[in-house]
């Protein structure tokens, strides 16, 4: 988390002090974890190749914006942030429609993306070490998914698959570099917001645990 600070205070500086950055190694945090995993050996699926090859079709940002700003005001979490921040989040997005039975995400991977769903159904699936396919959740306009990857470059948990057509919004690492870079005031708001949305799920976690044990 200092790291991360540490780099919006630098974007900030330079802001005021009316100097741009030029070299691409100061907006690399979230970027680099993902060169590493692939220089480890590791699964990396990057957004630009899963969109290839899911066959998703690039929406229009006009459509992509408006669609982001309604369902992020119904979003318990994204609500949080100002209309004029969700307006300013939205040229760091790509927008897609995908088509039924598509895995935008799959289980074991390690993903440079994280998505807002902006229509339809998705499903949530995890194979259990005994090869049981357990449902997770159905998402819904208006849900995040992914941002648990995206911010610790950890691996993928469990799989989505579209159960209809989908439209979603993705933030890839290198766009969330280029935000703290570009706008780190909206860069620190959204990363903020994620770390809370993570923390109160840990905490829940942790209270069925406590809950369980007694």
């Amino acid at each position: 988390m200092k790291s991360i600070l540490d780099k919006w205070r630098s974007a900030t500086s330079d802001v005021h002090g009316g100097h741009a950055h030029t070299d691409s190694q100061d907006s690399v945090f979230f970027s680099a974890a993902m060169t590493e995993h692939e220089q480890d050996g590791n699964t990396i699926a990057p957004w630009e190749a899963r969109a290839v090859e899911i066959d998703a079709k690039r929406m229009s940002a006009s459509r992509g914006g408006k669609l982001l700003q309604e369902q992020c005001a119904k979003n318990k979490f994204m609500a949080q942030l100002p209309g004029d921040l969700v307006a300013r989040m939205a040229p760091f997005m790509d927008f897609a429609q995908i088509a039924a039975d598509r895995d935008v995400v799959r289980q074991d991977e390690y993903g440079d993306f994280m998505f807002f769903l902006l229509s339809g159904t998705m499903a949530v699936n995890r194979i259990q070490p005994w090869g049981e396919k357990l449902l997770l959740a159905q998402t819904r306009p208006g849900d995040l998914i992914g941002e648990m990857s995206l911010l610790d470059s950890g691996i993928r948990f469990s799989a989505c698959t579209t159960m209809t057509e989908c439209e979603i919004a993705v933030l890839t690492a290198q766009a969330l570099d280029d935000m703290m870079l570009k706008d780190p005031q909206l860069a620190a708001a959204l990363v903020a917001l994620l770390a809370r949305k993570l923390s109160l799920r840990l905490r829940a976690v942790s209270a069925r645990l406590s809950e369980n044990q007694k």
